[in-house]
């Protein structure tokens, strides 16, 4: 099986994560499913040999994991230079700095407190992440970030717009 195949395969599985992530409410289920996933992404970035893409899926691996336990903005901080120093050290043109956007936008939202302010960050990082798959030409992981992006619109959709239109609806006679 070549490496390209295998890294496909990988992204195949963190779908399932990321899609069952949005569909909780509590905010470090989310997070913990993106931890898994974004281990099975910085690996697909590895067989790729998009090595910035990997060190930056293998920091947010760390990054959510930390996120369950803390929503510190010092640590946010401390992850976000993290992702500026590793984009630094491999940096490899424009395709890095999409990717490092991506990340501290993600990284911004893995710290909120509550789910709607991550929810609305991460739609707004993922844009970026489709962004770099489609320059370094990984189909699944551009078909994972879009599909990555609908399951947070409808996790949004189901915990913050549907209540308001139901209460519309639900006026005494």
């Amino acid at each position: 099986m070549s490496a390209f195949a295998l890294s496909q395969i990988l992204v195949a599985v963190a779908i399932c994560f990321d899609l069952l992530s949005f569909q909780f409410k509590d905010r470090k289920k989310i997070v913990a499913c993106l931890s898994c996933s974004c281990t099975l992404i910085s690996a697909h970035f590895v067989l790729l040999g998009q090595m910035t893409a990997a060190i930056l899926l293998c920091l947010a691996t760390i990054r959510f994991f930390t996120s369950i336990f803390t929503t510190s903005k010092k640590v946010m901080v401390i992850f976000a230079l993290g992702s500026m120093a590793s984009t630094a050290a491999t940096f490899a043109g424009f395709i890095s700095l999409i990717s490092c956007a991506g990340s501290l936008l993600q990284t911004t939202a893995a710290f909120c407190e509550h789910d709607k302010r991550l929810r609305e960050l991460m739609i707004v990082g993922t844009s970026f992440w489709v962004f770099h798959n489609v320059l370094v030409q990984s189909p699944m992981a551009v078909a994972m970030e879009l599909l990555f992006m609908a399951s947070n619109i409808v996790g949004y959709y189901r915990y913050y717009r549907k209540p308001v239109l139901s209460e519309v609806c639900d006026t005494p006679d």
